[in-house]
């Protein structure tokens, strides 16, 4: 049987990350193929302002510095700053990345304040309210881009879970919507251009991937979210589960 790996063909520059650090800074999903998957159709310069909201423990926010040149706002409400402060502190990157302890609705930011707002694994959390949208535009330049990846269904459910599904079931996993709907969610409000509303292709084998190479370094509560997770990837199979990545630009 092959051992778990961290190195990915597709993932290049995250390849260059220890496989321990980025499984220290997990909260869920592999947060550095997120961020790269959500880069092959963004764009990303030196020296850009850019919002990562609902950071986690900023390892999003330390790969598009390190990676990209970026200015970058590490911001969460569930990270206190002082911790992500530290992370940025070992990683060399402080004059590149400000940590922000706020919630998602009271930014503590000047109006059209950043090049680009992104949101890795966090927007479903706050941003499927019909207003917020409108809500952290303000804080982008006109023709700046916002991009976000988060859980997917690859079909609106309604009141009936498959039966596959049912036995893993979370009441919030009713904040899971396919790209589809994301860009009808964003585009009806008439702020911005949809480019990009896709499911990321294979990425429930990718989360399998990092699930099993994470599993024997977790503790506590973590060991059993790990094997649910995997019961969870298997039963499925991407059948009705996977991430979507949408991008667009402010009008």
């Amino acid at each position: 049987m092959t051992e778990p790996t961290l190195h990915h063909p597709r993932y290049t520059r995250s390849n260059r990350y220890d496989p321990m650090w980025v499984t220290a800074n997990q909260m869920g999903p592999n947060v550095l193929w997120l961020t790269e998957s959500l880069m092959e159709v963004m764009t990303i310069e030196p020296g850009m302002k850019v919002l990562d909201l609902g950071c986690g423990k900023a390892a999003s926010s330390i790969f598009l510095a390190r990676e990209f040149g970026a200015q970058v706002w590490a911001t969460d409400l569930w990270i206190p700053a002082d911790e992500n402060r530290q992370r940025i502190e070992e990683a060399g990157l402080t004059e590149l990345i400000t940590a922000v302890h706020a919630e998602a609705h009271t930014l503590p930011f000047e109006a059209g304040f950043f090049d680009a707002i992104v949101s890795i694994d966090a927007y479903q959390y706050f941003g499927t309210a019909d207003l917020y949208l409108g809500y952290v535009l303000d804080f982008l330049k006109p023709g700046g881009q916002i991009g976000a990846v988060m859980p997917a269904t690859t079909r609106e459910l309604g009141e009936e879970i498959p039966v596959t599904l049912e036995q893993f079931w979370e009441w919030d996993f009713c904040c899971w919507h396919t790209p589809e709907w994301w860009r009808t969610h964003w585009a009806k409000t008439r702020k911005v251009t949809v480019e990009h509303a896709e499911l990321i292709e294979d990425m429930w084998r990718d989360w399998l991937q990092f699930n099993d190479f994470i599993a024997p370094h977790v503790e506590g509560w973590w060991i059993d979210e790990v094997a649910s997770t995997r019961d969870f990837l298997m039963t499925d199979q991407g059948t009705e589960i996977g991430f979507s990545r949408v991008v667009a630009t402010k009008r």
